[in-house]
């Protein structure tokens, strides 16, 4: 017989997700609205070649910054606090970028934007892996997950549905209306997870600082090597994000054609989240899903690299990377939160998303050197698969460890 409280909890904890995964989307809306928006940001005010990279570029430093304070900040004043301040900035400063006039403001709104993405990022983790019980905690981070692929394709909806070259400051207006309407339902319907007792009794641990976070109770190794995964990880996903349309078009394919392939790559991502989460609550397959999933996106990109120019062929295989791809964060996501304990949660996760974000930037780097030394797309798109390997390794070492008991 089923207990009346807990199907209180169960429906509490279905709110806490639900909400977190609609404002996952907006949060991929907004990290992918500057590649959408580049082509007619660019002539529209009249910015350089370099003006543009510092364009995609300062949103990162942002992104760095608010998920090493977004984390501390939420296990001192509690998770819902934090993501519902970060959502906000994020949400503001979106407009913001949308009413920018000149590169000087354009930069400090996307900075800025940036701080609170980074910022939302480790507490909604936080959230849905403390609001559910932990065998399906990987399956509930992947419905997360899932939520920014989705954003991206909404974002791509957003400007195809433009014809106006000014109309780039209707995506970032979109952006950043979206998460503030729904803070109308996050503010009266999300719960804030319970503080821990432990933290309640003893005053001395909200002076825990990252270091205990990071490298306590023997977790040093363990934190080092989940760096290296999200570094790794999001190194390929966002060269991929980036720089996928212009590899695809030098490949042969038109500019209509690649943006349809991106989005089949957004789509597919997020099925690939879902359910790599699902495949990863159960321990007894979490080391065949990794080499399932990491072996399976080395097929996907091998085959991207040899494919001819033809939209049908890369629909296919623009949404098996994708799914991979997608597949590979979702292990990443899913891990991390099992590793520290409730009350150091939020900057354990923060510091791993800050590593995954120094990836982030140097996945696009990586991509323009490869492409400055002459390298053609099938190569750059080759390039990935060692680096690939080396994230399957660290992924497949942290299966095997123990996770935090203090849930």
């Amino acid at each position: 017989m089923i207990d009346g409280n807990d199907m209180a909890r169960g429906r509490t904890s279905l709110t806490a997700v639900a909400i977190c995964c609609l404002l996952a989307v907006f949060e991929g809306f907004d990290l992918q609205s500057a590649g959408v928006a580049a082509p007619r940001l660019a002539p529209d005010l009249g910015l350089s070649p370099d003006a543009l990279g510092w364009f995609f570029s300062v949103s990162t430093f942002g992104l760095m910054f608010g998920a090493a304070i977004g984390g501390r900040l939420s296990d001192r004043l509690g998770r819902k606090t934090t993501l519902l301040f970060s959502v906000a900035v994020f949400g503001l400063l979106s407009i913001a970028t949308g009413l920018a006039n000149d590169l000087n403001s354009l930069l400090l709104a996307r900075f800025l934007t940036g701080v609170g993405l980074g910022g939302a990022l480790p507490n909604l983790i936080a959230i849905v892996a403390e609001s559910v019980e932990p065998r399906l905690r990987s399956r509930a981070v992947g419905f997360l997950y899932a939520g920014l692929p989705c954003g991206g394709a909404i974002a791509s909806l957003v400007s195809l549905a433009g014809a106006d070259p000014s109309d780039w400051r209707v995506i970032f207006h979109v952006g950043g209306a979206g998460p503030l309407l729904a803070l109308v339902l996050a503010i009266p319907l999300l719960p804030d997870p319970p503080k821990p007792i432990a933290e309640a009794r003893d005053a001395s641990v909200q002076k825990a600082g990252f270091a205990e976070a990071a490298f306590g109770d023997g977790r040093g190794l363990t934190t080092l090597l989940l760096w290296v995964a999200f570094f790794l990880a999001l190194l390929i996903m966002y060269l991929l994000l980036s720089w996928l349309p212009s590899l695809l078009i030098g490949k042969g394919l038109s500019r209509p054609d690649a943006g349809l392939v991106q989005m089949a790559f957004n789509l597919a991502g997020a099925v690939g989240s879902v359910a790599t989460g699902w495949l990863m609550d159960h321990p007894n397959r979490r080391t065949l899903t990794i080499l399932a999933v990491f072996g399976a996106s080395a097929i996907a990109l091998t085959a991207a690299a040899s494919a001819p120019a033809s939209l049908s062929i890369f629909l296919v295989v623009g949404a098996a990377v994708g799914a991979t791809i997608s597949g590979v964060q979702s292990t990443v996501y899913g891990m991390a939160p099992s590793f520290y304990p409730t009350r150091l949660r939020g900057t354990g996760v923060g510091a791993a998303v800050v590593m995954g974000r120094l990836g982030s930037a140097a996945g696009p780097l990586l991509a323009a050197s490869l492409i400055g030394a002459g390298r053609p797309p099938s190569q750059v798109l080759l390039a990935l698969l060692p680096i690939l390997a080396a994230g399957g390794v660290a992924c497949l070492w942290l299966s095997g460890r123990t996770t935090s008991s203090d849930d």
